[in-house]
């Protein structure tokens, strides 16, 4: 039987930057993708938006992983070429309710090191001068970045410290190792593989994964639930140069709109929480209909938006460990500490802004693997 130092389940941009980190720490690395390309699930389905960390709670993973990710983000896209532009957020009130709401995350933002800026009425609009509102916060750290030359840069650094991706290499369980013995994973081919580091990075197939760890309790694995995200295309030319979104409702941060390093302006995602037991029965099909609420939310903010401007363009999934009526929880990076299993660490819940995190996330990955 073949073994290595680390294994990596999921090739996606987060399973990429924790191979790369494994491998750059001098460990001997794999990591195995299902599908026949790297980053063909969530990392590929998403606004490709640099986040700043403005709207997780202070001493959260995900607002101290969002915070140092973009700035090993922005770093990384500097030093490899990958196509990136800082082009700064406004996120935008109009209603005394919303301005509250505005209020409440400028302060949420302060408390997380992250900059941004009061802006009245007049001053957005000479930003933006096709935006209403009342009030907006501008987050000049926010950006946008291209996803996929994001996870070719990553995948170049794995190989060139080592390491390697293998497609097309589905996994089907694992027997877990105690104390001296490495984890055995049982591919789908029949094939087995050990190894002394084992990380579930499989995104929206990790719960299910996880279930299929022998030497892991249940109650270590949550329920998988999965909420999809439609996005429509403006036809023409965007008005805007920054990303806009609504002041922020929940869990979910509206319908806003966001840009391409091309220019091209889009709408979404929505929120459809799909009724489905695995990510095999995901439809990815975009409704045109769904487009129709989309209008008076946009209009809200961008009253010249036309009628019939919005195009179905994609749809993504989130992988959720919470329901509808639960409020969303921290990311999970599960160790040995939580589970009990040496050399064992599960990502679950890694969905936005699981993008923006992903380097922050590797170096927390190494540091509980090696310690």
């Amino acid at each position: 039987m073949d073994r290595v130092d680390a294994i990596v389940i999921g090739a996606g941009v987060v399973g990429l930057a924790v191979g790369r980190a494994l491998a750059q720490a001098g460990h001997e690395t794999l990591v195995l993708e299902a599908e026949p390309a790297i980053g063909q699930g969530v990392s590929s389905r998403n606004s490709e938006v640099i986040h700043a960390g403005l709207y997780y709670t202070p001493g959260s993973l995900k607002a101290r992983l969002c915070v140092r990710g973009k700035e090993l983000l922005y770093a990384l896209c500097a030093s490899h070429g990958v196509e990136h532009r800082r082009c700064g957020k406004l996120v935008v009130a109009n209603s005394d309710e919303e301005a509250s709401a505005l209020k409440a995350l400028q302060a949420r933002a302060q408390a997380n090191g992250v900059p941004v800026q009061w802006l009245e009425a007049a001053q957005a609009r000479e930003l933006e001068p096709a935006l209403r509102c009342t009030a907006a916060l501008l987050s000049p750290t926010t950006g946008i970045v291209d996803s996929h030359g994001l996870m070719l840069a990553l995948q170049g650094d794995l190989e060139r410290a080592g390491g390697m991706v293998a497609l097309g290499s589905a996994v089907a369980g694992a027997v877990l190792g105690g104390p001296g013995e490495p984890h055995v994973l049982r591919m789908a081919d029949g094939s087995e593989i050990a190894a002394d580091h084992l990380v579930n990075a499989a995104s929206l197939h990790a719960c299910q994964l996880a279930s299929r760890f022998e030497g892991l309790a249940p109650e270590h694995v949550p329920q998988a639930r999965y909420a999809k995200g439609n996005y429509y295309s403006l036809a023409g030319k965007s008005p805007f140069s920054r990303l806009v979104y609504p002041a922020p409702a929940d869990a979910w941060l509206g319908v806003h709109l966001t840009l391409d390093l091309g220019g091209q302006a889009r709408f979404g995602p929505d929120l459809q929480w799909l009724d489905i037991d695995s990510p095999e029965a995901i439809d990815y099909g975009v409704d045109p209909r769904r487009a129709d609420g989309f209008y008076a939310e946009v209009r809200r903010y961008w009253p010249d938006l036309p009628d019939g401007a919005l195009a179905p363009s994609y749809s993504g999934v989130r992988p959720k460990i919470h329901g509808p009526d639960q409020p969303a929880p921290d990311f999970r990076i599960d160790g040995a500490g939580r589970h009990g299993v040496r050399g064992l660490v599960n990502l679950f819940g890694i969905e936005s802004p699981g993008l923006t995190s992903s380097l922050a996330i590797a170096q927390d990955v190494v540091e509980l693997l090696d310690a």
